[in-house]
Formats: structure tokens, C-alpha cells, sequence
């Protein structure tokens, strides 16, 4: 990552300094390549915008983000995962999981995972920053998140499901992952109803904001690890929940 950070073009602002009101927009313009999107990850700031417009980088005020080793699925959940014939996975369809990501809502026509968005974070999968979690009915893909893992944190970006509470098993499969991995954080970007059910809570910028070098410096288990591997939903309370399947 060091090399890439280096090789930046753009530089961005502190938003402490240029958003002392909270707005949560930070900067417009620049590009997309992996070098500048780490670059801006690294500073807390994420992309946002719709096609066709010109590239925003937000930083909100506050911060929704969530300790993996405290997530707590609600007793429903626990009960479908427990009769479930579900399986998960890691990295196994990331461009069908972005793809999905990227539709329509039922609650929104636009989209603001659009083309150039979409190759972007191809290229950071590539690259070995971006992952995938999936969720499997047999060989039918039901649910999935994407982000990027950077040191102890993973900046969560978008999921979605086909089959009810099929992206809230993904997300209690990401907890399951980060905490095995010792990750500190998993950031979830703007607070919203679903994220807090899940467990996400606020955290003042400024202190995400200086937590952040010391979370990206240290290392992590490689997730390559498991990426060959499919592991059982009715599995995910227990703590032997990252031995794969076939090898119980």
C-alpha cells in the first residue's frame, strides 16, 4: 500500500479544517485511480457521487462504524441461521456482489454504483484491497457486501440481498471474519436504521479521524486464506464458525 499511497497525484484537505460545520463534503475533483482512492481511505474519506458528475469526497460528521467482537444478532436472526442451509464465502463472486450492489432499490431508481465506480473498485480487488462476502442457497448467490480492508479496519461500501436477512447474515459473517482476524473497526460510513440494528453506533469524526493511522499501520490475517473455502450460516455462533464445511 506504502508504494501506491506514494504514487498519489492529489492531495487531500484535512476535513477538520474545511468542514468545521459537519457537511460531510470534503473535496471535488480528482480521479479514481487506486493510488488516490487508498490515499483518500487513509485519510477517512470515501467517494460519493452519481453519474456524470464530478467526483465528490465526503468525510460525515459523525461517523457510523462498528467494533466486530460487539456485534450481537437479534435472537430472529440467530433462529434462521441456526435451520439455515445457507453457506458463505469470501471473495468467490466479488463482481457479481458489486454488480448486485449496484441495482436499483425499492426505495431509489439512482444508483451512485455506476460504471466508473464499478471499475474502480474491480481494479482495488485486483489489487488485493477490495473483498466480497457472500451468501449462498446452494449455488444461488442471495446476499453480499464489498469494501476494503486496510490494516485493522474494513470500510464497508454497500450490500445487498435477494432472500430476506440475506445481507444481514453477510454482515454477521464480516463480524465473524474481522473479529477472527483481530480487525478493530469496521466502518460503515453514514448511520442509517439498518446499520444500527446491526449494532453500528456514532463516533465524533475527530476521533475517527485519529484513530485511523495507527488502525491502517498495523497488519492483518490475510483473508486469501479462506478464499477457497465455504462456510456454514448455521454455523455462525460458534467459534469454530471459520473451519471450512467440507473439513468438519
Amino acid at each position: 500500500m506504502a508504494h501506491l499511497l506514494n504514487a498519489a497525484v492529489y492531495r487531500f484537505p484535512n476535513p477538520n479544517i474545511v468542514d468545521p460545520d459537519g457537511n460531510g463534503l470534503i473535496a471535488m475533483g480528482a480521479d479514481l485511480a487506486p493510488s488516490t482512492l487508498l490515499l483518500a481511505y487513509s485519510q477517512g474519506l470515501f467517494p460519493w457521487f452519481n453519474e456524470d458528475d464530478a467526483i465528490a469526497w465526503w468525510c460525515p460528521e459523525p461517523r457510523c462504524v462498528l467494533d466486530p467482537t460487539t456485534f450481537k444478532p437479534s435472537k430472529s436472526l440467530k433462529r434462521q441461521a441456526k435451520t439455515s442451509t445457507w453457506h458463505w464465502s469470501i471473495n468467490q463472486a466479488f463482481n457479481e456482489v458489486i454488480h448486485a450492489c449496484s441495482l436499483p432499490r425499492s426505495y431509489a431508481n439512482d444508483t451512485w454504483i455506476h460504471d466508473e465506480m464499478i471499475a474502480a473498485y474491480h481494479e482495488l480487488h485486483r489489487l488485493g484491497f477490495a473483498h466480497s462476502i457472500e451468501v449462498w442457497d446452494g449455488q444461488d448467490l442471495v446476499g453480499g457486501l464489498y469494501g476494503l480492508k486496510l490494516g485493522q479496519i474494513y470500510c464497508g461500501e454497500s450490500m445487498f440481498h435477494r432472500q430476506t436477512n440475506a445481507s444481514k447474515v453477510a454482515f454477521w459473517a464480516l463480524t465473524v471474519l474481522c473479529a477472527h482476524s483481530q480487525m478493530s473497526l469496521i466502518d460503515c460510513q453514514l448511520p442509517n436504521p439498518h446499520l444500527q440494528s446491526l449494532g453500528a453506533v456514532t463516533l465524533p469524526r475527530q476521533a475517527f479521524l485519529a484513530k485511523l493511522p495507527a488502525l491502517i499501520a498495523e497488519g492483518g490475517l490475510d483473508w486469501q486464506t479462506f478464499q477457497d473455502c465455504r462456510f456454514a450460516v448455521s454455523e455462525l455462533a460458534n467459534p469454530n464458525a471459520l473451519i471450512p464445511t467440507a473439513l468438519r
